[in-house]
């Protein structure tokens, strides 16, 4: 599941200049790819308007992209291996387009969630073969220079995409948001198509379907009960019962598979490391971070304010500036023990989440700004430290597959914890008012005092009308405030497995 054989120093690119526009061009496809993971958040309201779904429904453009892209991305190596690592990029990016086109002439949620599955099953590849490339086109000793260069896509794109598909979406429709990708895909197909090449073919790498095609049903499966469990009251749904067992037969599946199969997807001496192990609880932890704020605050901003898309699009770009400035730090802290910067990250996470737990109905567009940009400060500071803590100890033949799971479970634990946020929401709101609409009766004296009662009455359908969309807009508060008490708390809890990490030897 490697991303293919290694090039030796003979079949390097000979020129400096060969080798900058390979990087300049894998560092464009990479910052395309990151792009489009943050791109349709912005717009997530005026979908859901435009497509009449449920705040539940709307959240499935964004978790079942992630999961798409989490189940193909170990599959990338073996694609490499088959067909060559240019053929792959060009399929991908050719179908990233197509599939980009296809979300923006959606006409149901259902239609575009599943075009979103195409656009992440096709930009899966790209990221870990752009790296391998990148890595294998330049010397070792240039490797750490390359690779902040090469990051600097992974930056940019959640800076600009907001802030370019906020305006798109306010001055035309949220359509916009998808369409605009396309010119990007031109330009990344231009530049792979020119100076892409396979120098050599590796050994063909093996890939066990069986465990790979069980962990994808539970996966999905698993997936699929989150986000339409709260809609189907949960375990009192006959189709809750049906994903949850098919999820846990196929976990089963797994699991018997990678014990007793001699070569398995997973291969059990990975969890004997222990810094690797805890690696991945702490992945999962970090995924759960990861995009949950600027999935639920675009929502929360315009449900309560009624602030435009270009406003939003600017406020979720503080998230990628202050991303930014976490891996500027982490440029000159490099030779900390990386556990430091790890708690600072969690630790600053849950500080954003625990503001957010302050927010009210007047909340304003500096609150939301700063705050947001901590959070993404946060994981400026923690994905480098993670990286080094979680692979410092793994023997080098078990680095591929180890790389694999781990990017699996980043992107499973973003999807997880942004529907078990939303289901919170929901949930929370509906139970909010129908507490506060019970004080809503002729018989609350509270109603025959006018300096208790205000502007609100209950003498025609208008007051009613207008004290029941501010009842509805006070319990929606309810609800976000109680999914950033999930995040705080979540943020809160990886810290104390930060310390059970073993410091990496210094060579």
């Amino acid at each position: 599941m490697s991303a293919a054989a290694t090039l030796n120093d003979r079949s390097r690119p000979e020129t400096v200049m060969q080798r900058t526009m390979i990087l300049l061009t894998l560092t464009f496809v990479t910052m395309l790819y990151a792009m489009t993971v943050t791109i349709a958040n912005v717009s997530l309201p005026q979908m859901q308007g435009s497509l009449s779904a449920t705040q539940d429904q709307i959240a499935w453009v964004v978790t079942f992209n992630i999961v798409a892209t989490a189940v193909v991305t170990p599959t990338a190596g073996w694609l490499a291996t088959r067909l060559g690592r240019r053929r792959v990029m060009i399929l991908a990016v050719v179908g990233f387009a197509v599939a980009s086109i296809l979300c923006g002439l959606a006409g149901s949620v259902e239609e575009l969630v599943l075009y979103r599955i195409f656009q992440g099953a096709f930009g899966a590849p790209m990221v870990p073969l752009s790296q391998a490339i990148v890595l294998d086109t330049y010397p070792r000793r240039q490797h750490n220079t390359v690779t902040a260069i090469w990051g600097v896509g992974v930056i940019l794109g959640p800076i600009i995409a907001p802030a370019l598909g906020g305006a798109l979406s306010e001055a035309y429709s949220w359509r916009w948001v998808f369409f605009m990708i396309v010119p990007f895909t031109v330009v990344a197909l231009v530049g792979v198509l020119a100076f892409i090449r396979d120098r050599e073919v590796g050994k063909p790498v093996w890939m066990d379907w069986t465990g790979f095609l069980a962990l994808a049903v539970a996966i999905a499966t698993f997936q699929l009960m989150l986000d339409r469990g709260e809609r189907n009251n949960w375990f009192q749904s006959t189709e809750t019962l049906i994903e949850a067992g098919i999820a846990l037969a196929a976990a089963w599946v797994f699991i018997t598979h990678c014990i007793t199969a001699e070569k398995s997807f997973l291969n059990p001496k990975l969890l004997r490391d222990r810094n690797f192990a805890l690696g991945l609880v702490i992945v999962l932890l970090f995924g759960m971070l990861n995009f949950t704020p600027i999935t639920l605050l675009p929502s929360m901003l315009q449900d309560v304010q009624g602030y435009p898309d270009s406003v939003i699009g600017l406020i979720l770009s503080a998230r990628g500036f202050g991303t930014f400035v976490g891996f500027g730090v982490m440029i000159f802290a490099g030779r900390l023990d990386p556990r430091i910067p790890m708690v600072a990250g969690f630790a600053l996470q849950a500080w954003a989440g625990w503001t957010m737990t302050g927010f009210d109905a007047n909340v304003t567009s500096w609150d939301v700004l700063w705050t947001t940009g901590v959070q993404g400060l946060g994981v400026g500071l923690l994905w480098v430290p993670l990286s080094i803590v979680t692979f410092s100890t793994l023997a080098p033949e078990l680095v591929p597959d180890g790389t694999a799971f781990f990017h699996l479970l980043r992107n499973i634990g973003s999807s997880i914890h942004i529907s078990l946020s939303i289901a919170l929401v929901v949930r929370a709101s509906k139970e909010t008012y129908a507490g506060l609409a019970e004080n809503v009766s002729p018989y609350n004296e509270s109603f025959d005092l006018p300096w208790v009662r205000g502007q609100w009455g209950m003498e025609s359908l208008g007051e009613l009308s207008a004290l029941s969309n501010e009842i509805g807009r006070q319990a929606t508060v309810v609800g976000y405030l109680d999914a950033f008490v999930f995040f705080w708390i979540t943020a809160a809890l990886a810290i104390p497995l930060v310390f059970l990490v073993r410091r990496p030897k210094r060579d």
